[in-house]
C-alpha cells in the first residue's frame, strides 16, 4: 500500500483534493483508503473509511477541558500517538492500494510541533509515501505570497522528510477547463509559475522578492527551482488535472506516472 499525504495551509481545498483524487483512483480501478486525521472536522466532502474523530475529537477537549478551539485542536492532535497502532490496524485491514491521508487544515500543528511528524512516521512506517502539497492558486499570484507559501511548502517537506509533489488548486477560479495547462498564458498571472520557469532568471525574480535582499531573494529562487520541478495546476472541484496529479504522485512513489501498484482491485485499467 501506498500513503499519500495531503498538506497545506488551511482553505487550500485539501479535503476536496482528497475526494477527488480518491474518486479518480476508483474510477481507474484502483482501490482507495480515505484517512481523515482531522479531530476538528465536522463537514467533509468525503465519507472517511478510516476516521480520527472515532478516537478523539476537538470538541470533546473543548468540553472537558475548557480550552478554545485552537488549545483544544493542539491537544486533540498531540493525544493521537495514542491512537497510531489502530488507525494503521484499521487502514490495513481495509487492504487498498492507496491510503490518502487528510491533515488537519492548521497545518502547523501537525508539521511543526514535536509529536505531529512523529504520528506521521509511525502511521506510513514501512510504506512508500510521499506528500501532497496543496496551495490555493490565489496565492502563486505575487512575490510576496509565492515565496511564503513555498518557503512552506519546504518547511514541511523536510519536518515530515517525505518527497513532496507541489500542487496549485482552485484553478478554475483564474482560468478555464481549455486554457488551464497553457503555462505560459496562467504565468502572466501567476508569479509562481514565472519564478519556478528554468528559463526565468533569479536575478529578476529577487528584483520582484525587494522585501528582502537581493542576495538572499536570489539564493532563495535558486532553492525553489532545484526543489519544485513541477507544479502540478488542478480544480479538485472541477475534477481538471487530477490525473496529473496522480501521474506526479506516481512518479515520486514508483518512479513511472502508470497505473502500477501492488494489485489491481479490479484489474488493470485501459490507459485510455
Amino acid at each position: 500500500m501506498y500513503f499519500v499525504i495531503v498538506a497545506g495551509p488551511a482553505g487550500s481545498g485539501k479535503s476536496t483534493f482528497v475526494s477527488a483524487l480518491a474518486q479518480w483512483m476508483e474510477l481507474n480501478g484502483l482501490d482507495v483508503v480515505r484517512v481523515n486525521l482531522d479531530p476538528a472536522s465536522e463537514v467533509l466532502p468525503y465519507v472517511p473509511d478510516v476516521d480520527v474523530r472515532n478516537y478523539v475529537t476537538t470538541r470533546d477537549f473543548m468540553v472537558k477541558y475548557g480550552l478554545g478551539p485552537n488549545g483544544a485542536l493542539v491537544l486533540s492532535v498531540d493525544y493521537l500517538i495514542n491512537y497510531i497502532s489502530d488507525l494503521r490496524k484499521e487502514i490495513d485491514e481495509l487492504g487498498g492500494n492507496y491510503a490518502i491521508i487528510d491533515l488537519p487544515g492548521q497545518l502547523e500543528i501537525v508539521a511543526f510541533r514535536r509529536l505531529g511528524p512523529i504520528v506521521l512516521r509511525e502511521l506510513v512506517k514501512n510504506s512508500r509515501s510521499a506528500t501532497a502539497f496543496i496551495l490555493d492558486s490565489h496565492m502563486a499570484s505575487n512575490p510576496h505570497s509565492s515565496y511564503s507559501a513555498l518557503l512552506l511548502a519546504l518547511s514541511t517537506m523536510y519536518r515530515l522528510r517525505l518527497p513532496l509533489v507541489l500542487i496549485l488548486n482552485k484553478i478554475d477560479l483564474i482560468t478555464s477547463q481549455q486554457k488551464f495547462r497553457d503555462l505560459e498564458s496562467l504565468s502572466s498571472r501567476l508569479y509562481l509559475l514565472r519564478l519556478l520557469n528554468e528559463d526565468y532568471s533569479c536575478i529578476s525574480a529577487s528584483n520582484d522578492a525587494f522585501f528582502i535582499s537581493l542576495e538572499v531573494g536570489e539564493s532563495l529562487c535558486n532553492i525553489f527551482k532545484e526543489i519544485f520541478k513541477e507544479v502540478v495546476l488542478v480544480s479538485s472541484k472541477e475534477m481538471w488535472g487530477v490525473e496529473d496529479a496522480y501521474a506526479s504522485l506516481q512518479r515520486v512513489l514508483i518512479g513511472g506516472e502508470d497505473f502500477v501498484t501492488e494489485e489491481y482491485s479490479e484489474g488493470p485499467p485501459h490507459s485510455d
